[in-house]
C-alpha cells in the first residue's frame, strides 16, 4: 500500500509539472504538456486505479494551490480523467468459460473499444475547448478568424481572407485529430514502460487485430451528414468526424501491419511506411481508406483465411 501511494505521488508531481511548463513559453514545453497524462497513465496500468486516482487528486490540488481552481478543473478534464479511465478499461477482462482441467482465462477489453473511447475523449475535449470560446457557431468561428488574423499579422505573412477563412475551417477537426493522436501515443507508451518494467497487469495486446465496433462505421456515417447543416452542430459533428477518421487510420495500421506479415525485411519496410507517414503527414489518408476498407469488406479475415502468417505477430 505504501509504494502504491509512493508511485501515486510521483506519478502526479510528475503530470502536475508536465503540464504547468506550459506557463513558461518555452518550445519544449509544448511537448512536456502533451506527455502530461503519461505519468499517470503508467501509475494506472501499473499500479491500477487506486494510483491514478490519488496521484490525479494530488496533482489537481497542488495546481488549485498554485494556479487557481481554473487549471486544477481543466487537469481534471483533460488529463487525470482520461488517463485514469483509459487505464481502467485497459486491465478490464471478465473470466471465460474454461473446461474442468483447464485453468480460467480472461477476455481483456478490445483494444478497438479502447480507441473509440479516446476518439470521444478527444472530440468532447476539443468541443468543450471550443466552448470556451462561445456558444454558437458564428460567435467560435470570430473569434478563431480573430485569433488568426493576429498570428497571420505578427509573422508577418501575406494571406489572402480565402486563406485565412480555410484556416479557421479546418482549426476544430486538427485540434481534434492532435487531441486523438495524443491520446493514443501516451497510451501505447504508458503500456510499453509498463510492460518493460514488468508491471503491466495484462498481458500485452495483438495490436494488429484491433477493430472498431460495427456501429462505429454508421456512426461515422451521421457524423459527416451533420458536417453540412451549419452552426456549432457542424462544427461539433466535424470534431467527431476527425476523431473517428483518426481512429480508423490506426486500424489501418493494424492492417497494414497484418498484410506484411509474410514479407521479407518486414521490420525496415514497416520502419519505411512510420518515417513517411511522420515526415508527409498526408499519407495518413491511405492508412483511414484502408481502415475503412477493412471495416467494410473484411481484409484482415480474408488475407488470414487465405494465407496464414508464417512469422509471428510484432
Amino acid at each position: 500500500m505504501i509504494a502504491i501511494i509512493l508511485i501515486a505521488l510521483v506519478a502526479g508531481c510528475a503530470s502536475a509539472l508536465m503540464f504547468a511548463s506550459i506557463v513558461s513559453g518555452a518550445l519544449v514545453s509544448l511537448l512536456l504538456f502533451n506527455l502530461a497524462p503519461l505519468p499517470l497513465m503508467v501509475a494506472a496500468l501499473g499500479w491500477g486505479s487506486l494510483a491514478v486516482s490519488i496521484g490525479g487528486i494530488v496533482a489537481a490540488a497542488a495546481l488549485g494551490a498554485l494556479f487557481g481552481l481554473p487549471s486544477a478543473i481543466v487537469f481534471v478534464l483533460a488529463i487525470a480523467l482520461p488517463a485514469g479511465w483509459l487505464g481502467h478499461l485497459v486491465l478490464l477482462g471478465r473470466p471465460i468459460a474454461a473446461g474442468e482441467h483447464e485453468a480460467t482465462a480472461l477476455e481483456w477489453y478490445p483494444v478497438g473499444r479502447i480507441l473509440l473511447w479516446i476518439a470521444i475523449f478527444a472530440a468532447t475535449l476539443t468541443t468543450v475547448t471550443l466552448l470556451t470560446l462561445g456558444f454558437d457557431g458564428s460567435t467560435i468561428t470570430d473569434t478563431m478568424r480573430s485569433a488568426v488574423v493576429r498570428l497571420v499579422q505578427s509573422t508577418g505573412a501575406a494571406t489572402s481572407d480565402r486563406g485565412i477563412d480555410a484556416l479557421v475551417a479546418i482549426m476544430p477537426p486538427v485540434a481534434a485529430i492532435g487531441a486523438m493522436t495524443t491520446l493514443t501515443l501516451n497510451l501505447w507508451l504508458a503500456a510499453k514502460i509498463a510492460a518493460t518494467s514488468g508491471q503491466l497487469r495484462r498481458p500485452w495486446p495483438e495490436l494488429r487485430s484491433a477493430a472498431l465496433p460495427p456501429m462505429t462505421l454508421a456512426a461515422l456515417s451521421a457524423a459527416i451528414g451533420f458536417c453540412f447543416v451549419g452552426g456549432l452542430l457542424a462544427i461539433t459533428a466535424q470534431i467527431l468526424t476527425a476523431a473517428l477518421l483518426m481512429a480508423y487510420a490506426f486500424t489501418g495500421l493494424a492492417v497494414l501491419h497484418t498484410l506484411t506479415l509474410a514479407v521479407g525485411y518486414r521490420p525496415l519496410w514497416l520502419s519505411c511506411a512510420y518515417a513517411i507517414l511522420i515526415a508527409f503527414v498526408w499519407p495518413v489518408l491511405a492508412m483511414v481508406l484502408l481502415g475503412l476498407a477493412d471495416a467494410v469488406f473484411g481484409i484482415r479475415q480474408r488475407y488470414l483465411r487465405g494465407r496464414p502468417p508464417p512469422l509471428p505477430a510484432s
